[in-house]
């Protein structure tokens, strides 16, 4: 059975790729794997969109590998603006990244000078970035009783009794699905208005499907300490270009643009970002796929004995194991005995290795899920589903909500 001692994050499909059956790494590496055996393995852990790009733009790209991989790409600002023009942003307020996990790094680094208050559990790099750096971190506890949810204003109470200087909230958060809807988001900007800044992460707001326009990347462009956060490789389904951008007004976005290397985006950001514009029928249409993958996935895993699913705007569904079930264990089982690769939440602090994050995936590959937990998990009560301060009707299609 497979082994991963994981001690930041899980291991990459590339690392899965790369083991032999019954082979053992006994390197002193993070992981250590024994005997992940070589099927066709069905990712539920990196949360991509599985609709997107479409096979036409794979095809392209393949056929641009030689001069992609060859030549340098485009400077950032040629970049930037292309992808300012296909979302109708003004190239003032955005900078953009090799991955929000650099952006975060900047912000840090620039931006944040003495202490950083974020809801926990979230994104490790929100907590881990400034802890790397010698700052406070003030972490406001979801609680699981309250379904994860955060509620604005006993954040921001917390945030005044712990003198926080700067505040984070990503919406949806990382690994629930946690949302807060535009009007909530607004009245969180207003009432820390007085803050050095806050980060709105908005890395996975595109799935959202509860509410029509709930981004707040507008009101970043024009507030003095906001910046809205956003992922490309999530929303796009190529975490492997690493690619994302920040909104904020003309001054924010300019230091953190200024602190970026000329070059650091590549080839095949470029290539893709000068693809959008004609794919962005088929980019609306990836989102209402998945938002009915979601749906269906969830009710699904409600229908799994022990299981407790709690509802989500991402792309992903966070699930409670049952009492006595560690999801370390587990993780080994579905991936070695079904192939089946998922995220284990026992490294996310406030979190516990009792949580599965799943991403979501179309029907024929939540079945293999499926008939993994079934073999694996003992008999047990019918499954918990999460449907209350949320709204059941969030997770559903907008076609399927019930009326307001």
């Amino acid at each position: 059975m497979s082994q991963l001692h994981s001690t930041a994050h899980s291991p990459s499909w590339a690392m899965l790729n790369r083991l032999v059956p019954g082979a053992q790494d006994d390197r002193q590496d993070p992981y250590r794997v024994v005997a992940v055996p070589q099927v066709d393995r069905i990712d539920f852990c990196i949360p991509c969109n599985p609709y997107f790009p479409t096979p036409e733009m794979f095809a392209r790209m393949q056929g641009s590998l030689e001069s992609i991989l060859k030549y340098y790409p485009s400077d950032a600002d040629t970049v930037t603006a292309e992808l300012c023009s296909v979302l109708g942003l003004n190239q003032q307020t955005v900078a953009m990244g090799n991955g929000s996990t650099e952006l975060i790094t900047w912000i840090d680094h620039l931006l944040v000078r003495e202490s950083l208050a974020i809801p926990v559990p979230t994104f490790g790099r929100w907590t881990d970035q400034p802890l790397e750096t010698g700052k406070r971190v003030d972490m406001f506890l979801l609680h699981e009783e309250h379904d994860f949810a955060l509620d604005p204003q006993e954040y921001v109470r917390f945030i005044r009794r712990r003198g926080s200087r700067v505040a984070v909230i990503c919406n949806p958060n990382n690994p629930d699905g946690g949302f807060l809807r535009r009007h909530q988001m607004l009245w969180l900007l207003d009432e820390l208005a007085d803050l050095d800044l806050v980060v709105v992460d908005e890395s996975f707001i595109d799935f959202v499907d509860g509410e029509r326009a709930p981004s707040v990347a507008d009101e970043a462009a024009l507030r003095p300490n906001v910046i809205v956060l956003k992922s490309l490789g999530k929303n796009f389904g190529l975490h492997g270009i690493r690619f994302g951008y920040l909104v904020a007004n003309p001054a924010l976005a300019g230091t953190v643009r200024r602190a970026l290397p000329k070059w650091n985006l590549n080839s095949f950001a470029e290539s893709v970002v000068f693809m959008l514009k004609e794919y962005a029928l088929e980019y609306r249409q990836s989102l209402a796929l998945l938002a009915r993958d979601r749906a269906n996935m969830s009710l699904a895993l409600a229908a799994v004995p022990g299981l407790t699913v709690f509802l989500s705007q991402g792309n992903f569904l966070l699930v409670k194991l049952p009492d006595g079930v560690d999801g370390a264990e587990l993780r080994d089982r579905l991936l070695t005995e079904h192939g089946v690769f998922v995220r284990e939440c026992g490294n996310k602090l406030g979190s516990s290795s009792q949580f599965l994050r799943l991403v979501v995936r179309p029907h024929e590959d939540v079945q293999r899920l499926l008939d993994g937990l079934q073999s694996c998990l003992p008999a047990g009560p019918t499954a918990l589903s999460r449907q209350t301060s949320r709204g059941a009707h969030a997770a559903l299609p907008q076609a399927l909500a019930p009326a307001q």
